[in-house]
């Protein structure tokens, strides 16, 4: 269809141009626009609209031959957008919808008017979003799912491995490798399951709350949700247009993933210097100094731990923006999407980087053997043996306080001591307690529901294996 010189006149103007009388000013325009960031929801802003018109067919508010013309010409907008045949840059539109609109009146005439029929930009922003957002969060869930794989099978590997637990930044009780890593399993696993029940807070349909009250054309909601693939509709026109608690809680669920890999980040990078040497990441996720020649640096695990802060401040960002703002739609909720946007890309780029540091760095075994040897880390083993023994815990506690003064004073570990020189102690010490300060007697019997004991360690590996390959939500 040729277009008319009116029609190439109206599409350049702004979709609510029709009440004012003289054009917006250029600064205005400047500050206004959305397009940069929003250009990224062009594809879900095409598809609710090709859901949106086949249902104002199927309702008979606009006619059949109408419906497809505008159908084709959203498809043909999109298949160019792909190509890179049609783009973005100095596009003179305020929002994603105006950009689209005005290309498709530039493609197929006034009749590109039609397709707003029965809906806002209100209740379609929000339509993007949530196609977004669903997206963003099976994409996230994935993206957790796999490194909490990579971990599971690096905690296969390190049955054996005996490494210190630290409280405090002290050595604290001896632990098996795999037992710490899946400890991060277990992290992810919560994270996975927020992510999932964000996703059925997010599949909720808004479009057909137009503006804020609904609309007077006999639409069918529960139709467009069907096409779209939504599992509910929404219930209050109002709180439709509003809402925006999906992309908070959302944001936060990104939150706690990002301090749970920061957490992580930081034990690596304490872990690769060398007064740990408790591991060696890969050269891929190391980089070097400009002035050092011999610097090894775990770059990747400190961005990771940095970027943290990021998503914290998107999600500080968005509790800010939505904080004390009236019913319903205001402009402020223009800026919902820049932070939402930014947290998605930088955790899911952190589980990314995470998971290849995780599944390529190399443990030393022999380290994490030694270092848990040493710092008096089975004195709880040695507490423990003389209740069994009939001792008060609080009574055996104090007798081993004084073992750990006797070997700090000697310059001793508790498996330097002699049998006679713990019975110069302590009287009531026999040949057992020679036993209870090995290191691997020690996590053996940790065997505790939970606990770091192999065979207990074992059924959190099965466990967690049968978690993870469990069908998402």
């Amino acid at each position: 269809m040729t277009e008319t010189s009116s029609d190439q006149q109206s599409s350049t103007k702004p979709l609510w141009s029709g009440r004012f009388s003289t054009a917006p000013d250029a600064a205005m325009m400047r500050f206004s626009t959305s397009l940069p960031v929003d250009a990224r929801l062009w594809h879900y802003d095409i598809t609710g609209s090709i859901a949106h018109v086949r249902m104002l067919a199927t309702q008979g508010i606009l006619p059949q031959a109408d419906a497809e013309q505008i159908q084709n010409g959203l498809e043909q907008i999109a298949a160019d957008i792909d190509r890179g045949w049609l783009t973005f840059v100095d596009a003179p539109d305020e929002d994603i919808h105006s950009f689209v609109e005005r290309n498709l009146t530039e493609r197929i005439g006034s009749v590109a008017g039609k397709l707003h029929t029965a809906r806002s930009r209100n209740d379609q922003v929000a339509l993007d979003v949530r196609l977004y957002l669903k997206d963003a969060l099976l994409q996230a869930q994935q993206e957790v799912r796999d490194l909490q794989k990579v971990l599971l099978a690096r905690a296969e590997e390190h049955l054996t491995t005996i490494l210190p637990g630290y409280t405090h930044l002290q050595r604290a009780q001896p632990v098996l490798l795999a037992h710490h890593l899946l400890a991060y399993v277990q992290m992810l696993q919560r994270d996975a399951e927020r992510l999932a029940q964000n996703f059925v807070r997010a599949d909720v349909l808004p479009l057909g709350a137009a503006a804020l009250a609904g609309t007077t054309f006999p639409i069918d909601r529960h139709l467009v949700a069907s096409q779209l693939g939504f599992s509910q509709v929404s219930e209050n026109s109002m709180d439709t247009v509003a809402d925006r608690d999906h992309l908070l809680e959302s944001t936060f669920t990104l939150s706690l993933v990002m301090l749970h890999l920061s957490r992580l980040a930081e034990e690596m990078v304490m872990w690769s210097a060398p007064e740990f040497g408790f591991v060696t990441l890969d050269d891929r996720f190391s980089t070097g100094s400009s002035i050092m020649p011999q610097k090894k640096n775990p770059d990747s695990m400190e961005l990771v731990r940095g970027k943290s802060a990021r998503v914290v401040g998107d999600l500080t960002h968005l509790i800010t923006l939505v904080k004390s703002l009236p019913l319903t739609y205001n402009r402020d909720l223009q800026e919902d999407k820049e932070p939402l946007f930014d947290a998605f890309d930088t955790a899911i780029s952190a589980l990314q980087i995470t998971r290849g540091v995780m599944e390529t760095a190399t443990f030393h075994v022999k380290v994490m053997h030694a270092a848990s040897s040493g710092g008096f880390s089975t004195a709880t083993d040695v507490a423990d043996y003389l209740v069994r023994r009939g001792l008060p815990f609080r009574e055996a506690h104090e007798v081993v306080g004084k073992v750990v003064q006797v070997c700090e004073s000697d310059n001793k570990q508790l498996e330097d001591l002699a049998l006679y020189e713990w019975q110069t102690i302590d009287e009531r010490f026999d040949s057992r307690v020679l036993d209870c300060v090995k290191v691997e007697d020690s996590v053996g019997a940790r065997d505790s529901y939970g606990g770091t004991s192999p065979s207990r360690v074992r059924e959190q590996l099965d466990k967690a294996r049968k978690l993870i390959e469990e069908p998402r939500a």
